[in-house]
């Protein structure tokens, strides 16, 4: 389901549960079965035969949940949390510098929560396919469990190995590597056996430390590979408000204008006039936007590096 799109629930599909911006959770349709939660109670057999995108009132009128369809990008914000996982901006960032798509081969170390192994499987689908290994068995064996159950098993194999101790077992295969492990340096030449040498092959490390970055430079220099660049993703999130723009007579006459601001993560209107004036004329308005006050921290450091084909006499 995670890289197709149907429009119809039926019964034994995985759904979203969208509630609030900040609250989503999945589940399974069954039939005879009742999600409930803070709104009220919601039958999964009226769901079944639905679009996803459906509102569904509750049995108790007190509120509503929106019905899903399961992607990636959601899938990264609902996941059970195993290990530490990557969000959409660093998702997005190393898809793009690692050239993921439709058709390439993909290796990845380790699976951890599988957030990020499911958005490589949508974008390399249909013809792609993503090795990824996971040295915690118990983490390996729910990752495989998921993936199966999302219909993602045809072109994601799973493996429960320590590549630094024994390498991938692959050799000359894949496209891209990305290394998400605690000393990334020492996989290094077992991701060089691996990548393509009739291409460009290319390797992104994850490391939350700077220091792991200096020692994985090192590494990737010693192996041969070029153009080593790292980065760092900060997202920041903006709000909007609404302004009233007084004319000259309303300046003139000294009326006062209050600025009410409208945020997107508040239960207002969006449609209703933040502005206001004493005698309650009504004022033209702009829509103004600024960044929010806090800023999302570090979450980690993206290396990358390009290996240059071998040349053949």
């Amino acid at each position: 389901m995670f890289h197709e799109y149907k429009n119809i629930v039926e019964n034994g599909d995985l759904v979203v549960v969208y509630s609030t911006p900040e609250t989503m959770t999945t589940m399974t349709v069954s039939e005879g079965q009742i999600f409930n939660n803070r709104f009220g109670s919601f039958r999964h057999s009226d769901m079944v035969g639905l679009k996803y995108g459906s509102k569904i009132q509750s049995h108790t009128g007190r509120g509503f949940v929106y019905l899903l369809h399961p992607t990636p990008a959601l899938w990264t914000q609902v996941v059970p949390h195993r290990t530490q996982i990557l969000y959409l901006p660093d998702i997005s960032f190393i898809s793009l510098y690692l050239n993921l798509m439709p058709g390439k081969i993909v290796i990845e170390s380790g699976t951890g929560s599988g957030s990020f192994s499911h958005s490589i499987a949508r974008t390399i689908a249909p013809s792609g396919h993503l090795y990824t290994f996971e040295y915690h068995e118990l983490r390996a064996n729910a990752a495989r469990k998921e993936f199966d159950e999302h219909s993602l098993a045809n072109m994601v194999t799973i493996e429960h190995r320590d590549v630094i101790a024994n390498g991938f077992g692959r050799t000359n295969l894949a496209d891209a590597v990305f290394l998400d492990l605690p000393a990334p340096w020492d996989a290094v030449e077992a991701a060089k056996q691996t990548l393509r040498k009739d291409t460009i092959g290319r390797i992104c490390c994850f490391s939350p430390c700077i220091e792991q970055v200096q020692r994985t430079t090192l590494a990737l220099n010693e192996h041969g590979f070029a153009e080593i660049r790292m980065f760092e993703c900060l997202a920041k999130d903006y709000e909007f408000r609404n302004a009233p723009l007084p004319d000259i007579d309303v300046a003139i006459s000294g009326k006062k204008v209050s600025f009410k601001s409208v945020k997107s993560d508040k239960k207002r209107k969006r449609d209703e006039d933040a502005a206001s004036v004493d005698d309650k004329d009504e004022l033209p308005t702009m829509i103004l936007t600024k960044p929010v006050d806090e800023v999302r921290g570090h979450t980690s450091y993206l290396t990358f590096a390009i290996l240059a084909p071998k040349e053949h006499d």
